[in-house]
């Protein structure tokens, strides 16, 4: 089949022979510089194998798109075959191209947040509040050159046009909130919207992420998304931050001891609410901590525990 052959260029391409090596950036200097149809193909290979799926720079978005642009380039240039690459056939994608491999578990991109100082949304975030409409919010987003860039890739990737990758689209909302301005995020994580405002709730959904980042169908319950959390080390490490910074007095009593958590009733638990609070709870979001979860048809015995885990997870009440 064609994508039989489209696995087995790739396959081939990826796991050259050693015999005849030639470096990758050369070969692309050259294909650069030579003012001939080499360019204008490296350009589509460019274009078609980016890495832009966002958080993990090893990871093209759309491979099967990347192997036929680099068939089409092998076939007119058979010195790209014997190119070093390396044998993760999807980061050779990224040493093909001449970018550096690895992946951002912080998501933290310097060169991001340079261009959210650019922008007109970060000079006057301090004057935000939160709890303001989602639509006006999503509006003043489109209109800023560096906001609606960054909300362009996220919705790209989270779009509900296509078959959602959730694991892709919650990497795209972490990349997309961890490198705008504190003051930016609260305004657009912390907006709202009045009960029957339809445009709202259709702008409130696209900024937060649904349905791909946060709705799986059975929702699992609150206690497995807490277990599956703590079994994750990026999940395991944000959620820590979260409680010590809002829920305080719960990590300090209970730490992760369920018997002890049993023991608290959620309205009886005061959150910080500080910014270093609302910085924690913005880095859950892109985590499966931010995922819709349930504590219904729970064993009644399960029932408080699973009710507090909720609360602490998706209660916004301590940030009013």
């Amino acid at each position: 089949s064609l994508y039989s052959v489209f696995t087995v260029l790739f396959i081939y391409f990826t796991c050259i022979s050693t015999v005849q090596t030639t470096d990758c950036l050369h070969l692309r200097e050259q294909c650069i510089n030579a003012g001939n149809r080499c360019e204008s193909v490296w350009n589509v290979v460019e274009d078609n194998c980016n890495i832009s799926v966002l958080g993990n720079r090893c990871k093209a978005e759309d491979t099967v798109g990347c192997n036929r642009i680099i068939q089409v380039l092998v076939d007119d240039y058979p010195e790209f075959k014997n190119c070093v690459c390396p044998t993760d056939d999807i980061c050779s994608i990224t040493t093909l191209l001449g970018k550096q491999c690895g992946i951002n578990k912080d998501n933290i991109n310097t060169e991001t947040k340079l261009q959210w100082g650019l922008s007109a949304l970060s000079k006057q975030g301090k004057s935000y509040t939160t709890n303001r409409s989602c639509l006006d919010v999503n509006r003043e987003c489109v209109e800023d050159e560096v906001c609606n860039k960054q909300l362009s890739l996220y919705l790209k990737i989270c779009s509900v046009n296509k078959k959602c990758n959730m694991e892709e689209c919650q990497a795209a909302i972490r990349f997309f909130y961890q490198n705008m301005p504190f003051e930016v995020a609260q305004m657009m994580i912390f907006c709202d919207c009045i009960q029957h405002d339809e445009s709202c709730h259709r702008a409130k959904e696209l900024l937060h992420g649904k349905p791909c980042a946060v709705s799986v169908l059975p929702p699992p319950s609150c206690l497995n998304v807490i277990h599956m959390c703590e079994e994750n080390e990026l999940c395991r490490k944000e959620y820590t931050a979260f409680r010590s910074k809002c829920w305080r007095h719960v990590t300090k009593k209970c730490y992760s001891d369920e018997a002890c958590l049993e023991t608290l009733i959620k309205d009886d638990m005061p959150c910080s609410a500080n910014a270093d609070c609302k910085a924690a709870y913005i880095s859950n979001w892109g985590t499966m901590l931010h995922m819709e979860c349930t504590c219904q048809n729970l064993p009644p015995m399960e029932q408080p525990l699973c009710e507090l885990f909720h609360h602490m997870l998706h209660s916004k009440s301590c940030f009013r």
